[in-house]
C-alpha cells in the first residue's frame, strides 16, 4: 500500500502519564520512553502532541493477508488453520536483519513522511476473517505492541466472535500491556533473538530481560506460547549460547516448541552468509538434550525437521512440509498409538 493522501485523526493512546514539563512517559514497552512535545516515542509511531500521547497507527493498515497459521510459524495451535494476518507500520526495535524493514522502519526511515496504511476499523478486519473463513486473526509482520490499541480493540471483537488472536511479537511488551491484552491473546510466537544482552543491545537496539519477563508472563497467565530464534552465522550459533537458551526454555516450559530458524541476508546484512542445514541441526541437538519435547528447524523444508512427533512413542503425529499439514493423525489431542497427550491448542 501507498502512502495515504491524509494522516489519521490521531487517538490518544493507553498507558501513559502527563509529566510536569510536557513530556509524556510512555508505559506501552520496554524502552518506557520518556517523550517530550512534538516527538515520537522509539517506535515511531506514538507522538506527544501537547502533552498527550497519541498513536499515528490506530486505524491504519499497511497490509491484512491469509496465511496458513504454520507460517507465523505456530505448529501446536490450530495446525492446518489460516490466519487473517494484519500489521501496520513501525516497530520498536531495529533489527539490522529485519525481513521486513520496509513497513518496520518507515517511521524511522522516512520521519517527515506520512505513515503507510489504509483506514480500517476492528469491526472491519473481524469482519474480512470471517468472511475469509480464517480460524485466527494474526498480529505480526510488524510488532503489534506499538499498534496495541488496534490490537486490543481488534483482540476483544474477535473474541466475542469466536476468533482466536495470536501475537507475532518481539516479546518487549511491559507488564501492564500484558495484562491488558492477556484476557483476549490465545496464543503468541516470542521471538527469542539471543540469549545475550550484548547481541540485544548491538542488533535490535533493546535488552534481553524483559523479553524473558514476557514469555514467562504469558505462560503464567494461560497463553499459548512457541519461541523462535534466528540463527544467524558468528553471531548468535555458538553452542554454550544455544544451550543456555534452550535450558532456560526447558526450565522454564519444556513443552513450549521452539523454531530455530535459518537466516538469510537482508536490510543492513546483506554480507551476512546464510545459515547452514547444519547449524539448525545442531541447534536442534542442542535443545533436545536440554530437555525441549518440541524443537523444529524452519525456513529450509524437510518432513523430519518439520513434523511433530509423540515424546512417548516417537511417532510422527503431524506430518509438515514447509507451511503445509500433510497429515494430522492427534486424536483430541493424543497420540492414536500411545495415548500421550500432546501439548497445544488441537482443536
Amino acid at each position: 500500500m501507498s502512502p495515504s493522501a491524509a494522516e489519521s485523526a490521531p487517538t490518544e493512546t493507553l498507558l501513559w502519564e502527563r509529566q510536569p514539563d510536557g513530556s509524556v512517559l510512555c508505559h506501552l514497552c520496554a524502552h518506557r520512553c520518556r517523550i517530550k512535545p512534538g516527538l515520537r516515542g522509539i517506535c515511531g509511531v506514538r507522538e506527544n502532541r501537547e502533552g498527550a500521547l497519541v498513536s499515528l497507527v490506530t486505524d491504519r493498515l499497511v497490509t491484512a493477508e491469509i496465511d496458513p497459521i504454520e507460517k507465523k510459524p505456530f505448529f501446536h495451535f490450530l495446525p492446518g488453520s489460516t490466519a487473517y494476518s494484519i500489521a501496520t507500520a513501525g516497530c520498536n526495535f531495529h533489527c539490522l536483519f529485519c525481513q521486513n524493514w520496509v513497513i518496520s522502519q518507515w517511521p524511522r526511515e522516512h520521519p517527515d513522511r506520512l505513515l503507510l496504511g489504509e483506514p480500517v476499523t476492528p469491526g472491519d478486519i473481524v469482519g474480512a476473517a470471517r468472511a475469509a473463513r480464517c480460524a485466527s486473526i494474526a498480529y505480526t509482520y510488524t510488532e503489534p505492541t506499538i499498534f496495541f490499541e488496534l490490537a486490543l480493540g481488534t483482540c476483544r471483537l474477535a473474541a466475542e466472535a469466536g476468533l482466536r488472536n495470536v501475537f507475532v511479537t518481539n516479546g518487549y511488551m511491559t507488564p501492564e500491556a500484558l495484562a491488558l491484552i492477556a484476557p483476549v491473546l490465545h496464543a503468541a510466537n516470542v521471538d527469542l533473538k539471543s540469549f545475550s544482552d550484548r547481541y540485544y543491545r548491538k542488533v535490535c537496539g533493546a535488552t534481553l530481560p524483559p523479553v524473558l519477563d514476557t514469555i514467562r508472563g504469558m505462560r503464567q497467565r494461560g497463553i499459548w506460547v512457541e519461541v523462535t530464534t534466528l540463527l544467524i552465522p558468528d553471531h548468535n550459533d555458538d553452542d554454550a549460547e544455544l544451550a543456555a537458551l534452550a535450558r532456560w526454555l526447558s526450565e522454564t516450559d519444556r513443552d513450549m516448541p521452539w523454531h530455530v530458524s535459518a537466516f538469510f541476508p537482508a536490510y543492513k546484512m546483506i554480507t551476512t552468509p546464510p545459515t547452514p542445514l547444519a547449524t539448525l541441526e545442531r541447534a536442534g541437538r542442542i535443545g533436545r538434550d536440554a530437555g525441549l519435547r518440541y524443537v523444529y528447524a524452519g525456513n529450509i523444508p524437510g518432513e523430519e525437521r518439520e513434523s511433530t512427533t509423540c515424546p512417548g512413542c516417537g511417532y510422527v503425529v503431524v506430518r509438515r512440509r514447509g507451511f503445509a499439514v500433510l497429515a494430522n493423525r492427534l486424536e483430541g489431542g493424543r497420540c492414536p498409538r500411545c495415548r500421550t497427550a500432546l501439548a497445544g491448542v488441537w482443536e
